[in-house]
């Protein structure tokens, strides 16, 4: 694997230097991502609490994170019921031909 390489990224008005292996290019819209989600935390909670602020941007994006994990998860267990269903409609209609 390649040696990481250091990416800098702008997140509320501060540069990081972050050291990564991915793209820069990927890692620019993950800041972007952050950086519109604590725009969003300023609005809905105006401090100038900094920590506070990229805590709350961060509990905001976990439950965007888990509900679509879960949301995966459920869609997932009822792909695997209907395929299950299914399977037995094709074994009976199997049974029945013989």
């Amino acid at each position: 694997m390649a040696e990481p390489r250091v990416v800098q990224v702008e997140v509320h008005g501060q540069k990081y230097p972050i050291r990564t292996h991915l793209e820069p290019q990927y890692v620019e819209e993950l800041a972007q991502f952050v950086e519109a989600r604590m725009a969003l935390a300023v609005k809905s909670s105006p401090s100038s609490d900094v920590v506070g602020l990229a805590i709350l941007t961060a509990l905001n994006i976990t439950d965007e994170y888990f509900r679509a994990r879960t949301a995966l998860a459920n869609r997932s267990g009822t792909l695997t019921a209907r395929t299950e269903a299914l399977e037995k409609i094709v074994d009976q209609a199997l049974s029945l031909a013989e």
